[in-house]
């Protein structure tokens, strides 16, 4: 790793330098986009969608709406709006799910989720704006409390893969009452050959950036390389490496892992996280490897 920053690399972009990612589903989109910022890519799936066998949550769920006990509900996920429809139309018709969902009000915590549901034909009633963290949805519902009342309400909140703790606390302050949907979750990937590889490198000081898009790749990576011995010499390895996470949730992870967060993108999306982890990264990496 001594040869980083020569004159040999480029002025711009990541200039040669390793970039590792945990990204699983759309992996060869990252690695391309790492590839044409300038870095070599190092790609170890660190999660598998499992959904979830038994779906009698989702399905209980639907009861409830149709028999009209939900009063609001709160999708955090495109990918799992899509899968809640799913569960549902296993058993009921597509066109009963769309009506009673359009008789009450629906929340979407980003882009995704808001995306899935045009695809249904069912209207949202509040967006929540960037970076889209549970803090920008409890701020955005208190705004417009007049119209969208929580008190004494049911609120359903389709879940992705945990419990988002600070959400449900924060609306069963607001004196809702809360029910979770939960859809789907996620795993470690049945070949864990790859995420070890990656950890053995990081721990060998032979990656020089590492790119986080949610905070259980950070879990994932922790849970591994602990079980390999190597947690501390991952959290140390990654203080002379450019650590860049996708938003606020995922900041929120590594810190609790003993990581310095060295970039948030503007936008929280990969190809803004490629690309300005890339602009950054040389300027940043120099001080911390005097």
């Amino acid at each position: 790793m001594e040869n980083h920053g020569t004159a040999s690399q480029t002025a711009t972009g990541f200039g040669g330098l390793k970039v590792l990612s945990l990204e699983s589903r759309r992996a060869p989109e990252m690695a391309k986009l790492i590839s044409a910022a300038g870095g070599q890519p190092l790609v170890a799936p660190s999660m598998r969608e499992v959904p979830i066998e038994s779906n009698q949550e989702a399905l209980r769920f639907a009861e409830l709406l149709f028999a009209g006990g939900i009063d609001v509900i709160i999708f955090l996920t495109g990918v799992g709006t899509r899968a809640l429809a799913k569960v549902v139309e296993s058993r009921y018709p597509r066109e009963r799910f769309m009506a009673a969902l359009s008789q009450i009000p629906v929340i979407v915590r980003g882009p995704k989720p808001a995306a899935a549901l045009r695809e249904l034909g069912i209207p949202v009633t509040l967006a929540v704006p960037e970076p889209n963290t549970w803090r920008e949805l409890v701020e955005a519902l208190d705004q417009n409390a007049d119209s969208i009342t929580l008190a004494n309400k049911t609120v359903a909140v389709q879940e992705y893969g945990e419990s988002n703790t600070e959400l449900l606390t924060a609306l069963r302050r607001r004196r809702a009452n809360v029910i979770p949907v939960p859809v789907y979750e996620w795993e470690l990937p049945e070949d864990l050959e790859p995420l070890r590889a990656a950890i053995k490198a990081v721990a060998a000081g032979e990656v020089d950036v590492i790119l986080f898009t949610t905070s259980t790749q950070v879990r994932h990576l922790m849970q591994i390389a602990g079980q390999m011995g190597l947690a501390s010499s991952v959290q140390q390895a990654a203080k002379r490496m450019f650590v860049g996470s996708i938003g606020p949730i995922t900041s929120d992870e590594l810190r609790s892992e003993g990581f310095a967060v060295d970039l948030e993108p503007t936008h929280p999306k990969m190809g803004f996280l490629v690309k300005e982890a890339s602009e950054r990264c040389q300027e940043i990496l120099r001080p911390k490897r005097r």
